[in-house]
């Protein structure tokens, strides 16, 4: 007689009734609100001119919006109605608060009570660390979106109407629309240029680059600025690492995107230095998965969108509006090579020890993006004629959730085209199942192999 493993009756029991956890719900919720964009971006009323929109021009704006990317093939200002734009801010905001905070915020208005799979994805999409503290997180994030939010569309509607002396109701609704798509990273504008005409006005680019900052810097950490922000030495490692890294690549992208571009007559060149340096600095801000540019992306030197690649790639704080890689990871890979490199046993970070698990997620993480931008890069390099830094800067930004463009995107075959919005999905929720999941698996074995060290270098 055999003796079943105590583990198969629970695994055959999930085959058998099949419960979905966090990872495919965050899926299903994501490729369903896309879905619904998709088709009410295709009705006629969503569009100015006669006709409808493409099934794939509403598929790709409603991917491009729901994943708080930017990403466009058709001119946003100029081609979506008023319903279209709204539309637009409204997968933008579903994007932003994440499919299953939005779900359990209504599980919750409903019925006063939350089932344990729901509050389960909901920690999942907002990395709270407490089951039972779920509620009072969603409460948080939903008053401290809507604060930034009211805040910078307050600041852009005002401007609007006393420096550009647009109409009231013209104005509030720009700065509503931008508001949100900043704090949301998201890169949409409702101008032709996106916002190329405002790029040495500091009372636009200013609120939309701290906007975009404060969004980027991700749910726990702004959470716990919000209840610690004078006390940072029970500031968690988390915050540290999001806090210290984002200064540092905004300072250092700050200076290098300056620097490339200060004598180039088609993007910073004959800005006054003031002007200069507030067009770097919203450039590199921007850079960082928000997506909205006030210069031409597509005059910027190959050695900027080299180094904009990484910026992108990186990305901003985990478990908020911004993509990439994400800046813990990239700070732990950072002392990961520099804890090798001195010869010590331990990674140590700001004072703490980082777990041998932490090592292999981050790895894991960053290798696997690395394979996914690399192999797209190869297949639209196959099926098209662009150069490989206009290739590699499209694939970047899409993946990253940037959204910032060569000028290319709309004339890629309709088969690139579909590969970007895959990146886009897979940048908005790749990343997260891919760290969750690993951080979650554990498997405890009985034996462990001989070990033999191979040549390395």
């Amino acid at each position: 007689m055999s003796v079943r493993s105590p583990a198969a009756p629970t695994r055959a029991g999930r085959r058998m009734h099949g419960p979905q956890g966090p990872s495919q719900v965050i899926i299903l919720s994501f490729a369903a609100a896309a879905a619904v964009g998709t088709a009410l971006l295709a009705l006629p009323v969503s569009t100015t001119g006669p006709g409808r929109a493409s099934f794939f021009e509403a598929l790709f704006t409603a991917t491009s919006a729901v994943c708080l990317t930017g990403h466009l093939i058709v001119n946003t200002a100029t081609h979506w109605s008023l319903f279209g734009h709204v539309v637009i801010l409204a997968l933008i905001t579903i994007g932003g608060f994440g499919i299953m905070t939005l779900a359990s915020l209504l599980g919750v208005l409903v019925s006063r009570r939350m089932g344990l799979r729901t509050r389960i994805t909901a920690a999942a999409e907002t990395r709270s660390i407490g089951i039972g503290d779920v509620r009072r997180v969603l409460a948080s994030v939903v008053l401290i979106t809507l604060a930034f939010e009211a805040v910078t569309s307050l600041a852009l509607s005002a401007r609007f109407y006393f420096g550009y002396d647009e109409p009231a109701d013209r104005a509030l609704w720009l700065g509503l629309f931008h508001g949100v798509s900043a704090f949301n990273n998201a890169g949409f504008a409702l101008f032709d240029d996106n916002l190329m005409g405002f790029v040495d006005d500091a009372w636009i680019c200013l609120p939309i680059a701290l906007a975009s900052i404060a969004g980027g810097l991700g749910f726990p950490v702004l959470l716990q600025l919000r209840r610690e922000i004078t006390r940072p030495r029970l500031w968690t490692l988390n915050t540290r690492l999001v806090l210290a890294t984002t200064a540092a690549l905004l300072v250092s992208g700050t200076v290098f995107v300056t620097a490339m571009e200060w004598n180039n007559d088609d993007t910073l060149g004959k800005l006054s230095p003031g002007g200069r340096l507030l067009a770097g600095f919203f450039l590199s801000t921007m850079t960082r998965t928000a997506g909205f540019n006030t210069v031409d992306i597509g005059a910027l030197d190959p050695a900027t969108w080299l180094g904009m690649d990484v910026l992108m790639f990186i990305g901003g704080g985990p478990a908020g509006t911004a993509g990439g890689l994400k800046v813990t990871t990239f700070a732990v890979l950072f002392f990961i090579i520099y804890t090798e490199l001195r010869g010590d046993g331990a990674v140590n970070a700001l004072g703490k020890r980082l777990p041998r698990s932490v090592h292999r997620q981050a790895i894991t993480v960053a290798l696997v993006s690395v394979a996914v931008v690399v192999t797209a890069t190869l297949a639209l390099l196959i099926l098209t004629e662009f150069t490989l830094d206009q290739v590699l800067f499209e694939v970047m930004s899409a993946f990253t959730t940037a959204g910032m463009s060569t000028g290319i995107t709309p004339d890629l075959p309709r088969a690139g085209q579909l590969i970007l919005v895959l990146l886009m999905f897979l940048g908005r929720v790749g990343p997260v199942i891919l760290a969750s999941g690993l951080a979650l698996r554990h498997t405890t074995r009985l034996y462990e192999l001989p070990k033999e060290r191979p040549i390395i270098g």
